[in-house]
């Protein structure tokens, strides 16, 4: 287990500045009645710890990878706490993209043309999206897909992005990994690129259950399962959500 001074300063030279100044001058500007909504009931305390800050593990399956010219093709979104998830709680949708379902990424996530012929488009679940997130710490594995792929979607739809706060399970499993390699011998000669930091093998790292990935509900309930472990094995959960939280 890591010390948590050094934790800390790890984070200190990543984060430096307020999460909250982002998200606050986003809203001076947000245009479209939804946002403006969810920045206006945006009252997440940085002081508050990894044990106290409510959380939303989110996961997006999309028709490929790059957000310019791909999309969003289902969103699963699950709530927790340190100690809890409320699966009960949970959504998921499949989406009409604005860009094309591309056959050769059907196999990857399953879902065909009859699934999205009359399904909403990502407009038409905002409003119960940003509800869920209001409040909340965004919680997704390689966040960066998140973030990117919401923003732009968002921008091609109404003219704006979205910025939110988002603790990205994949950055904090880097951090430990690059860590536990960080002696002079370690980082003179392995000769690996450290482990793995797909989720599964994450999980199986941590004694969680395999899920079958790439179901946008299932991937968001194995990335909360992963927090709580990351949160209790390496003792996160005292820590300040401004400490340990990027803004992506």
């Amino acid at each position: 287990m890591m010390p948590l001074p050094k934790l800390k300063g790890f984070l200190k030279s990543n984060v430096q500045r307020s999460w909250r100044s982002p998200v606050e001058q986003a809203a001076k500007v947000a245009q479209h009645p939804d946002l403006q909504s969810y920045y206006a009931s945006f009252s997440l305390d940085e002081q508050l710890t990894l044990g106290q800050a409510p959380m939303l593990a989110i996961d997006f399956e999309t028709t490929g990878l790059n957000p310019e010219y791909d999309d969003i093709i289902s969103i699963g979104a699950v709530p927790l706490m340190s100690n809890r998830i409320m699966l009960g709680q949970s959504r998921y949708w499949i989406l009409k993209p604005a860009a094309k379902l591309r056959s050769d990424t059907i196999p990857i996530h399953g879902i065909t043309h009859s699934d999205i012929a009359n399904a909403p488009d990502l407009i038409d679940v905002l409003p119960e999206l940003l509800k869920m997130m209001s409040g909340k710490l965004a919680v997704a594995h390689c966040a960066a897909i998140e973030t990117r792929f919401l923003d732009t979607a968002l921008q091609y739809r109404v003219g704006e992005g979205i910025v939110f706060p988002v603790i990205d399970t994949m950055g904090i499993e880097r951090h430990f990994s690059d860590h536990q390699n960080s002696g002079l011998f370690e980082r003179m000669f392995r000769k690996s690129q450290g482990a793995s930091l797909r989720l599964p093998d994450i999980r199986k790292r941590y004694k969680l259950p395999f899920y079958r990935p790439h179901n946008a509900l299932v991937d968001a309930l194995a990335c909360a399962e992963l927090l709580q472990a990351q949160i209790q094995h390496h003792a996160l959960d005292g820590f300040p959500v401004s400490e340990i939280l990027p803004l992506s």
